[in-house]
């Protein structure tokens, strides 16, 4: 029996009320269910889950991600246009939690971390009939959202948004 695909994420936070607002601001999710102080799960609009992402606290003085090492090195949420992609990425900036903005040919991303420093991609799907080649090089090169609007525009669905299987 394969596995069809993530259903939702837990992770490890300090302090419940800085990550809730964190999340609901920049990506859009909304609370389900908070336990002040202890726990809240989120779901992203337009989900059939009964949430995306839970946050656990444990404690403000808790040591964060240590790069390098074994462990969780980021998740991706899917967007379904580029200019959801934008929008959120400007959110990410304002706030300084952008890191990386990359183009890896079938998807454009932007790489940010969240308050107590976990990283995570917000992704758009380039449309399948305009990915690479099996003869295409592969690789990732910086990504240049401007182009990508100019070619796609900003409110072509894909992915999920548009229907497709993920």
């Amino acid at each position: 029996m394969p596995v069809r695909r993530l259903n939702h994420a837990v992770l490890y936070i300090r302090e419940v009320a800085r990550s809730v607002e964190f999340y609901t601001d920049v990506l859009g999710f909304k609370v389900d269910v908070e336990i002040p102080g202890r726990a809240a799960f989120l779901s992203a609009q337009e989900t059939l889950n009964d949430h995306d992402l839970g946050l656990f606290a444990i404690g403000a003085d808790a040591p964060g991600p240590q790069p390098g090492q074994v462990g969780l090195y980021h998740l991706a949420w899917e967007v379904g246009t580029l200019g959801e992609l934008a929008e959120i990425g400007r959110r990410l900036d304002e706030r300084g939690a952008l890191v990386g903005a990359t183009d890896h040919h079938v998807s454009k991303s932007f790489y940010a971390k969240d308050p107590d420093g976990n990283e995570f991609e917000v992704m758009w799907r380039v449309p399948r009939e305009d990915w690479p080649g099996p003869d295409a090089q592969p690789g990732m090169r910086r990504l240049d959202l401007a182009a990508a609007i100019a070619r796609w525009g900003t409110d072509l669905a894909t992915g999920a948004a548009a229907g497709s299987a993920t």
